[in-house]
């Protein structure tokens, strides 16, 4: 795998575990804890949402849904 494909999966990785220890959390609280644009946090988002991992019950705010998830390292 190329390293800009595996640090993408990476961060939305700790993405998604960040969102499921910190519960509803804001397109803002993701850019700030990670550093990264919004624009960025979006498409990481889309991809998480497109795979039923997370949903937006408000704009601008995300939560984990309850599939369940095995991750690895």
């Amino acid at each position: 795998m190329k390293p800009t494909t595996d640090r993408m999966l990476n961060r939305i990785k700790d993405m998604y575990m960040f969102i499921r220890d910190n519960g509803t959390v804001t397109t803002q609280d993701l850019v700030d804890e990670f550093g990264i644009t919004p624009r960025t946090i979006q498409r990481d988002l889309n991809v998480l949402a497109f795979n039923d991992l997370v949903i937006s019950p408000t704009r601008g705010k995300w939560t984990t849904t309850n599939k369940r998830v095995k991750l690895t390292s």
